[in-house]
């Protein structure tokens, strides 16, 4: 058989095959919609559980990952394009980014990539300040990100907010928000709700002690409360009857982050006079003062009120176990 008729008959043949396997490529290509659909509430449980706004974590899974169709989702079930880091201890593989064949994480779910992200979010120092902002704040997130070295592309933060704000995803972050997200999918405008639902990047009121641009939270949030601040954290003086939930409202807060913000676990609820820290609490104390002296009953958690510091710092500048009391009179390291 002449050879021009082989490879001929050869294309044909494969031709077909061809076309299917393209066709069969483009219908696992996950869309924005499934993507959001299938991981929207692990993102949602980590902003309770965490801070961190439902809507930055989508966005972020939704740009690194190409809403889960990238080389680098498909072979690590790495959504959010963390690289190894010298602790990394965790499977890997190898991929051109910023260089040549650098190293990321590998993980064995797209859960776990998830859990990790929130996970590095929280453990980096670097990330810190980010925690400071309102979950419905979603631009100062995106452009802290930014700020912080997350990324290297000029546009970072400009791309997490447009991703947000054309999927809408800025509704995740308010109370009941999968069900505010659901019904605005379900609407044929894609801007239903958006002027009444977002209230993010909006300046704070300013009263007495207040500095605008250092207070993150959204206006009149402070409503009839006097807000103070210490080791550069704001809190508020619990009032008769107050909750968390009430705080939350008034603070455009989520009675869970409330609680996390003050070390809090359950549904135990906030005492006359005690303060209560509208913003995450510091790992180390920049104050000069070293040492705490220890009153009769205080332990690593009344300590870290006082002086704005989480409770696992203190726990572990003073080697105890959690819920140890401290002796009368003992110095308590502080930094």
């Amino acid at each position: 058989m002449n050879i021009y008729k082989i490879a001929i008959s050869f294309l044909v043949f494969s031709l077909p095959f061809c076309l299917a396997g393209r066709a069969a490529a483009q219908e696992q290509r996950m869309t924005k919609e499934e993507y959001i659909d299938r991981y929207k509430q692990i993102a949602v449980d980590h902003m309770e559980r965490y801070g961190i706004p439902a809507s930055i974590t989508m966005a972020q899974g939704l740009l690194e990952s190409d809403a889960g169709n990238s080389w680098l989702a498909r072979a690590s079930n790495n959504h959010f394009g963390i690289k190894c880091k010298r602790n990394w201890r965790g499977a890997r593989v190898y991929h051109d980014d910023d260089a040549p064949d650098e190293c990321f994480r590998s993980y064995p779910s797209v859960e776990a990539s998830y859990r990790d992200h929130a996970e590095f979010l929280d453990t980096q120092p670097r990330y810190d300040s980010l925690f400071r902002y309102a979950p419905t704040d979603y631009r100062s997130w995106a452009r802290g990100l930014k700020a912080a070295g997350y990324a290297t592309a000029p546009d970072y933060a400009q791309r997490l907010v447009r991703i947000i704000e054309e999927n809408r995803l800025y509704l995740l972050d308010r109370e009941d928000g999968l069900r505010l997200y659901a019904a605005a999918r379900r609407s044929s405008d894609p801007l239903a709700g958006f002027v009444a639902e977002n209230t993010a990047g909006r300046p704070a009121a300013a009263g007495a002690g207040i500095d605008p641009d250092d207070y993150r939270v959204t206006i009149n949030a402070h409503c009839g409360y006097n807000v103070y601040m210490t080791n550069g954290v704001h809190y508020i003086l619990a009032r008769e009857g107050d909750t968390f939930e009430r705080i939350g409202e008034l603070f455009r807060l989520a009675p869970g982050n409330l609680r996390r913000f003050n070390d809090l676990r359950g549904d135990v609820q906030p005492i006359a006079g005690e303060a209560i820290y509208i913003e995450r609490k510091r790992r180390r104390w920049e104050g000069d003062t070293r040492y705490h002296v220890a009153r009769e009953g205080e332990t690593a958690y009344s300590v870290g009120q006082s002086y704005a510091l989480r409770t696992r710092s203190v726990e572990r500048l003073n080697r105890i176990r959690r819920g140890e009391e401290f002796e009368t009179g003992a110095h308590v390291r502080i930094r």
